[in-house]
């Protein structure tokens, strides 16, 4: 069956019509999104939901949401999803970071004209039959000052057309490499001294704990006078009221704001202050942006609903296409050792161990941790899924750690994972052959070769005469057709291990008939999902 996917929003029709021609069954429902009891009523029965900023995701809507398993945003700005809701819900949440840059930065530098020249207030002047030509006193740009706050795809797109007008341009990114700097002719300085040295300063950062009310009276008040402000980021950014006091002082010249602490911003200490130009949040609002970032979030709901990839998802590692085709494997088997695990493990988890060696150790290794991690935590919670299980082991405590390795052994490759728990230590280890098949290589030390079922039967014993015997006589007596037989030791009246590949579920009563034999140290049945 087709997935289902609404469109709750206004997206545009060529966006629409992408879904439909990659075989997607899709409802084009554009004003759903103001109607919650609706969209709440609608919600289950669809695998992914599309929206922009009207629709909102929330935690009652994402508890609703039987089927959802992913959620495309129009846009940069997720405030209107609830992230940590859908992660625990399995459900990827994506956007599309690179559909407006242009607009975004493009906007940032019209506003930095608009108050440089004061133009807002002069048109308005204008229009009103005045001519007050000696009031709207600007200043040029070119040789000016730029402190650019974040210089990251909008950002740098800001510095790049900065320079552009003669500018003098400063940033302050942690995350800016020299090298970065010096391809966009900018000069990376720490945040007090763009403070000192700024004429303009521009923020393009997004709103987090550290970077929400950055620029308060304090930082305000490290400035240059006469210093203008330009935020068309995310609001909170600007302590609103301590910019307000610091233009009504005359220590900022101006500011100019298309985002606000509260929107609809319907009211703001910086309205109606002179030399203050604001805009109703359209950094994004132009007819190409609108179009780019519908057509991306079609294309990357469309990728992982038909072929697993993932791209800018905000709660999973991005794997593109290619590499979903050669993953494909890994991540079976990733799932698989991590569903030995978690069926073999009663006890809490204290730390989740994982392994790569050779040519799986240049895979994505966070899209794999993912696969184990949502393998184990099935066994306690089949909905689990590679989005939800690294939340619910970091709510659980428990530990993830990740080692790579040049190949070693007659393997290629290889992952191997190592659980701990209070009590004990288990581990498995598995590969991919070169038919795309995993197979068990190693269970708790013990070298073997298994192929992988649906059903499985476990067993372990000391190695002593009669062990076949007795699994294939019990299994045959009871119906109980063996597809493949797997037994490995340490060594000669050691520790032994059975694997079996059955075609059904082997019923209780047969594995304590087994038990009562007194051969085994534990029988256990085991299931995969091989689909």
């Amino acid at each position: 069956m087709a997935p289902k996917v609404l469109v709750s929003d206004k997206l545009s029709e060529t966006a629409v019509q992408i879904f439909r021609d990659r075989g997607i069954d899709v409802d084009f429902m554009p004003d759903l999104g103001k109607d919650k009891a609706k969209l709440l009523e609608l919600i289950p029965q669809y695998d992914g939901l599309a929206i922009r900023s009207a629709s909102k995701a929330t935690e009652k809507l994402i508890a609703a949401a039987d089927n959802l398993k992913v959620i495309g945003r129009a846009g940069i700005g997720v405030d209107n999803v609830d992230i940590p809701a859908a992660s625990k819900k399995g459900i990827i949440v994506m956007n599309t970071p690179f559909g407006n840059m242009i607009t975004t930065a493009e906007h940032a530098i019209a506003m930095m004209f608009a108050v440089a020249r004061q133009i807002p207030e002069a048109s308005a002047s204008t229009h009103a039959g005045k001519w007050e030509k000696s009031k709207f006193m600007g200043v040029e740009l070119t040789g000016k000052t730029l402190g650019v706050i974040g210089a990251g795809n909008i950002g740098g797109i800001v510095c790049e057309r900065a320079v552009g007008l003669k500018m003098k341009v400063i940033a302050y990114d942690p995350f800016l490499s020299e090298e970065r700097a010096e391809k966009l002719n900018v000069t990376k300085v720490e945040l007090d001294e763009l403070y000192a040295r700024a004429d303009f300063i521009t923020m393009h950062v997004p709103a987090t704990d550290k970077t929400r009310g950055m620029i308060s009276a304090e930082a305000i008040a490290k400035m240059k006078d006469g210093v203008r402000i330009v935020n068309c980021a995310r609001g909170g950014l600007v302590d609103e009221e301590a910019l307000a006091e610091a233009l009504k002082a005359g220590k900022v010249a101006g500011a100019a704001f298309d985002v606000f602490a509260v929107e609809p911003a319907t009211e703001s200490p910086l309205f109606n202050l002179p030399n203050v130009v604001v805009t109703p949040h359209l950094g994004a609002a132009t007819t190409e942006a609108q179009e780019n970032v519908a057509l991306q979030v079609a294309e990357q709901m469309s990728d992982y609903l038909l072929t697993g990839a993932v791209s800018n998802a905000l709660n999973m590692p991005s794997v593109t296409a290619e590499e979903a085709k050669v993953m494909g494997p890994w991540v079976k088997l990733a799932e698989h050792l991590g569903a030995f695990i978690g069926q073999m493990t009663d006890e809490a988890l204290k730390e989740i161990q994982i392994t790569y060696n050779g040519s799986v150790s240049s895979m994505n290794l966070e899209a794999l941790n993912c696969a184990g991690v949502a393998g184990i935590m099935k066994a306690s919670n089949p909905d689990v899924n590679m989005v939800s299980a690294p939340v619910i082991a970091k709510e659980r405590g428990v530990k993830i750690s990740t080692t790579t390795q040049d190949k070693s052994g007659v393997f290629d490759g290889y992952i191997k994972i190592n659980a701990v728990t209070d009590k004990r230590e288990r581990s498995i280890a598995g590969t991919v052959f070169s038919d795309g098949k995993p197979r068990f290589i190693q269970i708790k030390g013990i070298n073997i070769d298994a192929e992988i079922g649906q059903h499985m039967l476990y067993t372990t014993n000391e190695d002593v005469p009669g062990i076949i015997g007795t699994l294939g006589q019990t299994m045959g007596e009871n119906g109980v057709n063996i597809a493949n037989f797997t037994l490995g030791r340490l060594g000669a009246g050691a520790d032994a291990i059975a694997l079996l590949y059955v075609d059904a579920v082997v019923p209780a009563a047969v594995l304590k008939q087994l038990e009562e034999t007194g051969m085994f140290s534990q029988v256990k049945t085991l299931q995969f999902d091989v689909a």
